[in-house]
C-alpha cells in the first residue's frame, strides 16, 4: 500500500503526522503539489512537483494510485475518482470517504458551489482544530494497523 497526499491544501500538522507514520510503518508516502515541498530525509517519503494548473495534482494522483492505496485529500471529486479505482480516501480531518457516502458528498459540494456562484455567502470550512488533528491521527493509525495485520 502506497500513501498519496494531495499536498497543496493539506495542513502542515497533517503532513507532520504522515511523515512520522511513514517512518513508523515504513510505508511509501508521496506528496503531490504544484509547488516545491520540503520533506524530511527518508527512504519512505518523497515529494512530486507537478506543473501549475487546474486539477494537475489531482490528475497525477488518479493516474498513479492503485487499488488498496490510501489517498489523503479534502477534494471530494478526487476522492470519488480514487474510490472508483479501489483506493481508500481519507480527508485531513479524519473522515473516511466511501463508495456508499461519496455520492451524497458530491451532491452537497455541487449544491454549495451553485449557491456561491449565485452570490450566497456559504461560509468556509471550520478552522483546523486539535480535535481534527486527533481524529486524523486516530483514523490513520487504525488504517495502518489494519493493513499491517493484512500484510499489505
Amino acid at each position: 500500500m502506497q500513501i498519496w497526499v494531495d499536498a497543496d491544501a493539506c495542513p502542515v500538522v497533517v503532513k507532520d503526522i504522515l511523515y512520522r507514520a511513514a517512518q513508523r510503518w515504513q510505508r511509501s508516502t508521496t506528496l503531490v503539489a504544484n509547488q516545491m515541498l520540503r520533506t524530511p530525509p527518508s527512504p519512505f517519503i518523497r515529494a512530486v512537483q507537478v506543473p501549475r494548473g487546474f486539477d494537475v495534482a489531482d490528475d497525477y494522483i488518479v493516474q498513479k494510485a492503485c487499488a488498496g492505496d490510501l489517498v489523503i485529500t479534502g477534494d471530494i471529486p478526487l476522492a470519488s475518482l480514487v474510490l472508483a479505482k479501489g483506493a481508500f480516501a481519507l480527508n485531513p480531518r479524519g473522515e473516511h470517504y466511501t463508495i456508499e457516502t461519496i455520492g451524497e458528498r458530491l451532491a452537497m459540494r455541487d449544491m454549495m458551489d451553485e449557491l456561491r456562484s449565485q452570490g450566497v455567502d456559504t461560509g468556509g470550512p471550520a478552522t483546523f482544530s486539535q480535535s481534527d488533528r486527533r481524529a486524523f491521527g486516530n483514523a490513520l493509525d487504525k488504517l495502518m494497523m489494519t493493513w499491517s495485520r493484512k500484510g499489505t
